[in-house]
């Protein structure tokens, strides 16, 4: 073994690999940055190059792009209230707020380096205990998926706890969008109206951009809202990350363990595990009432679990060849064509590049902290702007990420609808977030349940049979009918004074 990681490190520990990793590095905090390009796309765009790399160097392209792409969502979700990747939509009214009120190197210098602490971790998770958990998470069926689905739309009423009402009424609009076009079980088209744009649904990334960032700009165009506090440069980044460090050390584990247990399940990804561990955070808290007026406690958890997730999906795809997200499932293509095959003996065949492939994952991560500081810097000329001078721009990029996914001009038309949709929703008190979470899960939803009804013959009792899934109905379940004990014991204390008066 020993003699195996000697190899790696000689390995990775060569100019082409450190060049190529510092390249895509930058590739991948520009593509993350730049909302409608996101983290699957950038390792899309890298696939070509990794033709001409050897094995090392190709997945280091890889991992650090990824890496990157994660964290620099966050940058223009904190500045301009734009998600740059689905993961980062779970906190972006929470970081954007903190920018609103002067903190926002803060806000950003807690996704990066929480970002990095969460990376970390996962990587620590993959190295130690690959094997055995990927046994765990191949024992998933269709029926632990429906229940580990229905957890995570509970996020929706936890993120909107002050008003769940309105929460569930967005929830299930957006899974009411989610059901549009051909992509269900039955392959009937549904809602489409006899338009055939509407066959392949309403895509995500362009709905996403609409309710962030179109919305924030037809409010500006309504109010003209300048605010004098946006003038405020970007300090230092890393000032105060140690007493949050030491503040939230149980939040930053438990965001880190979510989202590495989220990211081994076959595909569930970065962006449930930023939802789930950004409302875990405020179901937890202590200062639950401080959610969504800039407070760092959810940024340092779900921070965690974005990073965390991106290693933990490695641990299907090395072991079994499972991909446990859309980002490993190219990747597990390029360890194909480079004779790395996935699976079991891969640790026999290919130690070396295996350990490899785990220091990569470290550097990777250590990578971001300076790359990360560079591009919050670049960024940082977006809050000297003036908002009249801006917000066309920002139309513009919107317009341009909107359209890349698809090259649809109809897309274009999903962007600007859901756009209007959210503005009006927002002016009248309704959250947007849990539509973007209806819409990421409403399909897996469907399919899932569909798969286990076919499965188990109709039979209701199917669900609750493995222990597994039995498990996880009944952390749903508690989740649901604790949620509405406390709403009502908060209801009737805030009416028993009124009743006394």
């Amino acid at each position: 073994m020993m003699d195996s990681v000697l190899l790696a490190l000689q390995t990775v520990a060569t100019p082409t690999v450190m060049v190529v990793m510092l390249l895509s590095g930058l590739f991948g905090m520009f593509v993350g940055a730049v909302p409608g390009l996101t983290a699957t796309m950038a390792t899309a765009l890298l696939v070509p190059i990794t033709f001409f790399l050897p094995p090392v160097p190709a997945v280091a392209a890889i991992v650090t792009a990824t890496a990157m792409a994660i964290f620099a969502g966050d940058i223009p979700g904190a500045l301009l209230r734009i998600p740059g990747t689905p993961a980062s939509a779970a906190y972006t009214d929470e970081s954007y707020a903190m920018t609103r009120k002067g903190q926002g190197e803060t806000a950003l210098g807690i996704g990066l380096v929480f970002s990095c602490i969460g990376g970390l971790f996962g990587t620590a998770v993959l190295i130690v205990a690959a094997p055995a958990l990927a046994e765990v998470a191949i024992k998933f069926s269709s029926f632990e998926y429906f229940w580990l689905v229905l957890l995570g739309l509970t996020c929706a009423v936890f993120i909107t706890s002050d008003t769940p009402l309105k929460g569930l009424i967005t929830l299930f609009l957006g899974l009411l969008m989610g059901c549009v076009g051909l992509e269900n079980p039955a392959g009937h088209p549904r809602f489409t109206f006899g338009n055939a744009d509407l066959l392949g649904g309403l895509t995500l990334i362009p709905a996403m951009i609409g309710m962030f960032a179109i919305s924030e700009i037809l409010r500006f165009t309504v109010t003209a809202e300048e605010l004098a506090r946006f003038k405020k440069q970007i300090g230092s980044v890393f000032a105060g990350m140690g007493g949050l460090m030491r503040k939230y050390p149980v939040q930053t584990l438990r965001g880190s363990a979510l989202g590495t247990a989220v990211g081994i399940l076959p595909g569930a990804g970065a962006d449930i595990a930023a939802w789930m561990s950004y409302a875990m955070s405020k179901k937890l808290s202590k200062e639950p009432q401080k959610f969504g007026t800039g407070h760092p406690e959810g940024l340092v958890e779900a921070g965690a679990a974005n990073n965390s997730a991106l290693a933990g999906a490695w641990v299907p795809a090395l072991v079994f060849g499972i991909p446990g997200d859309s980002i490993t499932a190219i990747v597990i293509g390029v360890l194909y064509m480079k004779n790395m095959n996935p699976g079991p003996m891969i640790f026999m065949n290919n130690p070396h590049n295996v350990y490899a492939v785990f220091i990569v994952f470290i550097l990777a991560n250590l990578l971001m902290l300076p790359l990360g500081w560079a591009c919050i810097k670049a960024s940082a000329w977006i809050l000297r702007m003036p908002r009249n001078v801006l917000m066309p721009i920002i139309l513009v990029f919107c317009l341009v990420g909107a359209f890349a996914i698809n090259n649809a001009l109809f897309d274009l038309w999903i962007l600007l609808g859901f756009g209007v949709a959210a503005w009006l929703l927002e002016e009248n008190g309704f959250p947007v977030a849990p539509a973007i979470l209806g819409m990421l899960l409403g399909k897996m939803l469907e399919e899932n349940f569909i798969t286990s009804m076919i499965k188990s013959d109709g039979s209701w009792l199917a669900f609750v049979e493995r222990p597994i899934a039995a498990g996880l109905a009944l952390a749903t379940l508690l989740v649901w009918f604790g949620s509405a004990a406390l709403a009502w014991r908060r209801r009737h204390r805030r009416l028993q004074p009124a009743a006394a008066h």
